[in-house]
């Protein structure tokens, strides 16, 4: 328990910007990116129908023909694409996410299960990272759709998935993905999100599965673009003893979040344009958290009350 919280305590000395940044695939569909840590992610499920060398990827819609698969293949959940495309992206076996013509965008992968787990380790671990990843409310998503605030703007989705008798299961109640982490000839890791859990869940899965696929950036987030955003946001004073001021030379509408070390949220205000003080003088002395986020990007910065 100490050293989760020691892990927090420090990841969250980190500051992150969410970019509206977009990548295409090789079809041409346009993916938001969400910064967390040092990774960039993609923000919707890939949809890809073609290899970066342009090979097609085949829509096996048969049941036989999915179960007896070895290659690469993708589907849509109960064969129905206009349905569940555009919202949850294709499913695909691993024999695709694996592939040597490679699936993701030039510049990106399929992340290992270690970089599933570094993004979990930066929002707090694994019991609490789930909750963060997911999308919020119940418009996707099953009720009760358990501590879910998709305050990492990962917006994660409940896709479901097709197993390895090509019967389709879960969706709006899971959320699964494959990683690049094999296990043996058999089968790889995979995680997922559920509806009734905050948490994320490892599990292996067969190779003949269909899961979502998320793509993480090869090349990891340095912070160079930062000083110019940071200018625009300004928080003071701090320490604090008894507010904060929070001001913006934008006209945007932020959410502001205040929690403890220990992941809880304790305080929480809007700002719509302008100027925001917030009266902390309720708090304990210690250290908190506080994160400021648009639509688009989240500041995360230390904040030290007195």
């Amino acid at each position: 328990m100490k050293k989760t919280i020691l892990l927090f305590m420090v990841l969250s000395l980190l500051t992150i910007k969410n970019e509206a940044q977009t990548i295409t695939d090789y079809d041409g569909n346009v993916y938001d990116t969400v910064i967390i840590g040092t990774q960039v992610w993609m923000k919707q499920n890939l949809k890809v129908t073609h290899y970066n060398n342009g090979v097609a990827i085949p829509n096996v819609k048969e049941n036989t023909g999915w179960s007896n698969l070895t290659t690469g293949a993708r589907c849509y959940y109960n064969n129905d694409s206009a349905t569940n495309n555009i919202v949850y992206g294709a499913l695909y076996n691993w024999y695709a996410v694996s592939n040597i013509n490679k699936i993701c965008p030039t510049g990106w992968h399929i992340p290992t299960e270690a970089e599933w787990i570094v993004v979990e380790n930066f929002l707090g671990g694994d019991s609490v990272a789930g909750g963060k990843m997911k999308e919020a409310g119940t418009t996707h998503w099953s009720a009760p759709n358990i501590d879910a605030t998709n305050s990492s703007r990962f917006t994660g989705l409940p896709g479901g998935c097709r197993d390895f008798n090509s019967n389709f299961k879960f969706i709006n109640d899971n959320g699964l993905w494959w990683t690049a982490t094999e296990v043996d000839a058999a089968w790889a890791k995979s995680l997922y999100f559920w509806n009734q859990y905050g948490g994320v869940d490892h599990n292996p899965g067969s190779k003949k599965y269909g899961f979502s696929v998320r793509c993480v950036r090869d090349a990891a987030y340095n912070g160079v673009t930062e000083l110019s955003f940071l200018d625009n946001i300004k928080i003071y004073p701090n320490p604090a003893a008894n507010k904060i001021t929070i001001e913006q030379v934008t006209d945007q509408n932020l959410h502001i979040q205040i929690y403890s070390v220990f992941g809880e949220c304790v305080l929480q205000s809007k700002l719509v344009n302008g100027i925001k003080d917030i009266d902390v003088s309720s708090l304990s002395k210690g250290i908190y958290i506080i994160i400021v986020s648009s639509d688009n990007w989240t500041l995360q910065k230390k904040l030290i009350k007195e």
